[in-house]
């Protein structure tokens, strides 16, 4: 967004302005008022962990990142709030039902070739029912032990490398 010369909504130029009462520039539109705030956009993931102490992983079948692995989740959905978000991108992706549990990080990222700023919520979670089957936008799951984890350069994001070395550093389990 922040080199973005047009207005979303009417077409007109917009400026750089620090508006009345912020304390911080931001593209605004004469022409209509509009002013563009560059929030993160949240997203939800699930730390899914299983009775052998083994994380799920899921090979992004999508751009960003196609062929690397990522932990499952995605975008917060208007409306939705967090736990409703990790169930319905399990269930997209993985066509498991989820118990989310804690959340155990809160990590700020990007997303995609324009470094569209992202706040990453991840959730400790178990399987609750279903039968696993990679879909949606992922080729394949994989259960990896701490010391099997994919090397970092196979590694989709960041804030997923951040996650992972939290999980393995502390050994973080799913409580019964």
């Amino acid at each position: 967004m922040r080199d973005w010369t047009h207005c979303p909504r009417c077409g007109a130029d917009l400026e750089r302005v620090v508006p009345d009462g912020d304390d911080e520039e931001r593209l605004r539109c004469p022409a209509c008022g509009l002013v563009l705030y560059e929030n993160p956009a949240p997203t939800a993931s699930a730390v899914v962990v299983d009775a052998h102490g083994r994380v799920m992983l899921t090979r992004r079948g999508i751009e960003p990142f196609r062929g690397m692995w990522d932990i499952p989740g995605g975008f917060v959905r208007p409306g939705e709030d967090g736990e409703e978000a990790v169930r319905r991108e399990l269930r997209e992706e993985t066509s498991l039902e989820i118990t989310p549990g804690r959340v155990i990080a809160i990590v700020p990222d990007t997303y995609g070739a324009d470094g569209v700023p992202t706040l990453n919520i991840f959730y400790l979670a178990r399987v609750q029912s279903g039968r696993e089957r990679a879909a949606s936008d992922v080729s394949e799951i994989g259960w990896f032990r701490p010391d099997e984890l994919p090397a970092r350069d196979r590694i989709a994001f960041a804030c997923v490398a951040v996650v992972l070395d939290r999980w393995r550093a502390e050994r973080i389990v799913n409580e019964p």
